[in-house]
């Protein structure tokens, strides 16, 4: 299980390392949660949104952050 998690997160780390220059804890913050966000539909973890329904992904995104895309 711990293996698991730890591989999941290796990716997450790649794509952060090259942002470490964050000038506030907010925008990290919610680049991070995108970052994730977008890996779980990737992989197809999002529960009723199929991993290649585009529309479905849009809808599920502009739910999340409150945003128009």
């Amino acid at each position: 299980m711990n293996n698991l998690v730890e591989q999941d997160h290796r990716g997450i780390k790649k794509i952060t390392n090259a942002g470490l220059g964050y000038k506030s804890f907010h925008t990290s913050w919610k680049t991070i949660r995108g970052i994730e966000i977008m890996r779980m539909i990737y992989k197809g973890q999002v529960e009723g949104v199929a991993k290649n329904d585009v529309l479905g992904q849009k809808k599920f995104v502009e739910s999340l952050f409150g945003i128009t895309v």
